[in-house]
């Protein structure tokens, strides 16, 4: 028998590549793209919130409570319908390719971008924006293939640039949401956000690459369960939910004061009449933060280890949110937030680089759709919770609950890296 397994050549008893082994070639220009795509779905659904009420109120509402109410439903619904689907479309990812769900949601969302310029009232609107969540996601599929597809020692710092993308969409929608209505009106913003998502559609087709196949034991190992490629036992299961947690923490962080935060400027002696530019010039302060310190954090994490940056983060987000309850100038409170977003910038890209480490390529899509999904969770808890502590205890204590809450997260993470 010693003779026999000599004598068999190394192809057959060496392990067959890896998923990111087969795709070294082509992870870069996969990365390139994934950024641009990234960052054109982000500017499109971002760029409607200065003319998003304007919208609701051409399409038939009339009170200013109503429109106010609408305008926050179409909103965040996306984000819901985002939150729902994926996990869903990750496990397809694990199927069928990352691939085919990046050409999904760029061609999808081209079409509702495009359809949403032909909403005729605010229920076709709440509708065409949930189901831009729900068949979208194009930035959520970027982090499914880049997660996977990257090499392991280079995986954070490529997160962290898909990070920068997303950032930059967030933070460079408004302003074009701020002009481009005045050009070519309303319904045409949706058009040309359609067409711009269309241009990323066409360069993923014709440029994406990858080498996917199945493995052999795919369909066995599926019908074992929603964690069954989790591997490591009963550390991985309690390192997977703090992951989670603090994947909801990093926005709910960022949220838990930013819908009402023209109320805390006001609070500032800030003039009326600038009072929106002032909220605006703060709030872009966070994401600017984050898209300088993302790929910078990520390849940190590939050096020193995921783990030791995001207890790192975790702690100087915290320490980050006390003072800005103490501020007396506006300049203050962005000086802070600009901070405070380059603190958080280096939590998601080694979240991800994790939950990539603790699952089998089998699962990986899956579980980086359950990590986008409790993502989104904490874009819907943030205001929530933002504004419940802000009506009953004052809007400072929401900073003072929100750091207690990233120092929790930072002793579980702690609990997490030495294991049971």
């Amino acid at each position: 028998m010693d003779n026999l397994a000599t004598a068999l050549p190394a192809s057959a008893t060496a392990a067959p590549p890896t998923y990111a082994a087969r795709n070294e070639r082509y992870w870069r220009t996969n990365l390139a793209i994934c950024v641009f795509g990234s960052f054109t779905t982000l500017v499109s659904l971002s760029m409607l919130l200065p003319f998003l009420p304007l919208y609701v109120r051409q399409l038939g509402v009339d009170s200013t409570s109503a429109v106010v109410q609408w305008s926050g439903v179409a909103f965040g619904v996306t984000f819901l319908g985002t939150a729902l689907t994926a996990p869903i479309w990750g496990q397809l990812a694990d199927r069928y390719g990352r691939k085919p769900m990046l050409v999904r949601a760029a061609v999808g969302m081209a079409v509702v971008m495009s359809t949403i310029g032909l909403a005729q009232n605010v229920y076709e609107l709440v509708a065409l924006r949930f189901a831009a969540g729900l068949i979208g996601g194009y930035a959520s599929a970027s982090i499914v293939m880049i997660g996977t597809q990257a090499p392991p020692e280079r995986s954070g710092w490529a997160l962290g640039m898909l990070s920068t993308g997303v950032l930059a969409g967030n933070l460079v929608g408004p302003l074009i949401g701020g002009i481009l209505p005045d050009l070519i009106g309303i319904r045409g913003a949706f058009f040309a956000a359609g067409a711009m998502i269309a241009v990323a559609a066409l360069l993923t087709i014709t440029l994406v690459r990858e080498d996917f196949s199945l493995p052999p034991n795919h369909s066995v190992r599926a019908r074992r369960g929603a964690w069954a490629g989790v591997s490591g036992g009963r550390r991985s299961y309690f390192a997977l939910a703090v992951l989670f947690l603090t994947a909801m923490m990093v926005l709910l962080a960022n949220m838990s004061i930013e819908p009402i935060i023209t109320v805390y400027i006001a609070e500032l002696d800030v003039d009326a009449h600038r009072l929106a530019t002032v909220a605006g010039v703060v709030m872009a302060c966070s994401a600017f933060g984050s898209m300088v310190m993302a790929a910078r954090l990520g390849a940190l994490a590939d050096r020193i280890g995921p783990w030791k940056v995001i207890i790192g983060c975790l702690v100087g987000t915290a320490v980050a949110m006390i003072p800005q309850a103490f501020v007396t100038h506006w300049w203050q409170l962005a000086a802070l937030r600009g901070v405070m977003g380059m603190t958080l910038a280096g939590l998601l890209p080694s979240i991800a680089k994790l939950v990539r480490q603790t699952v089998d390529e089998r699962s990986s899509g899956k579980m980086l759709g359950y990590l986008q999904s409790a993502q989104y969770a904490g874009q819907v808890v943030g205001p929530l919770l933002g504004a419940a502590i802000g009506v009953h205890f004052g809007m400072r204590y929401v900073f003072f609950a929100t750091s207690a809450l990233l120092i929790g997260c930072a002793v579980l993470s702690a609990a997490a890296r030495r294991g049971p």
